[in-house]
């Protein structure tokens, strides 16, 4: 007779370093935060940095979820339980990446457009790059063009991005960006609009960098516009 599977004799301290890795990746795809916590705590125990520990096992778990979610294979939900994990992941490193002076894949100042208050791609934009190890500012919902230069001056981010789902709201994304240009800082930010009614054509109309149609584009074209800005 088969002996059944009990999940209380499975225990995450008895798996050797790249089986818990590969364990973080699984309860990250999963969506299991507690899981997550444990094997983070686990590995800072056996003496992994923060750094290490962000890079191999939670980015490299949301990699995979960010690649399956580009693909159609995972949908909203399961992605946004995967960042919730995630987020409890972060939770334990976040004090001690800020002790070590770890050094971001960049900073994004985020929020949806002044007249509009939806906000679950935004959220979902949000926990995507976070995953991917970006420092992520939101800033909210129905945002004035004040409040993105305020942001923008306070943060000193890499990227400005813009969020609207209404129609009557995207054209208020071309008053921030104009905005930008009058004050001589356009160049300073790259710029990332995105959001159900709108296309690239749109993007490339109101002076955007890049129109991205889902947060797993989004991550993707940010690292690549960082990489090639710093580069130069």
């Amino acid at each position: 007779m088969t002996e059944q599977f009990n999940e209380e004799d499975f225990d995450l301290n008895d798996l050797p370093d790249d089986e818990l890795v590969e364990q973080v990746h699984d309860d990250l795809y999963n969506g299991l935060r507690e899981e997550v916590v444990e094997s983070t705590e686990i590995l800072l125990a056996r003496g992994w940095s923060a750094s290490k520990v962000l890079d191999e096992a939670l980015v490299g778990g949301m990699g995979i979820v960010g690649v399956d979610f580009r693909d159609g294979i995972l949908f909203v939900p399961e992605v946004l339980m995967a960042a919730n994990a995630m987020k409890g992941g972060m939770e334990v490193l976040r004090p001690l990446l800020s002790q070590a002076g770890a050094e971001s894949v960049g900073k994004i100042v985020i929020g949806t457009v002044k007249g509009d208050i939806h906000d679950i791609g935004k959220n979902l934009v949000c926990m995507m790059m976070e995953g991917a190890g970006f420092e992520v500012i939101d800033i909210g919902i129905n945002i004035p063009v004040e409040e993105y230069i305020a942001a923008l001056e306070k943060h000193k981010p890499d990227i400005l991005g813009l969020s609207a789902l209404l129609t009557t709201t995207m054209s208020y994304m071309k008053v921030v960006i104009d905005t930008l240009v009058e004050k001589g800082i356009r160049d300073d930010y790259i710029v990332m609009v995105g959001g159900a009614p709108l296309n690239e054509e749109f993007g490339k109309a109101v002076g955007a960098d890049v129109y991205c149609r889902d947060a797993g584009v989004a991550v993707d074209m940010a690292k690549e516009l960082i990489a090639r800005r710093r580069a130069a």
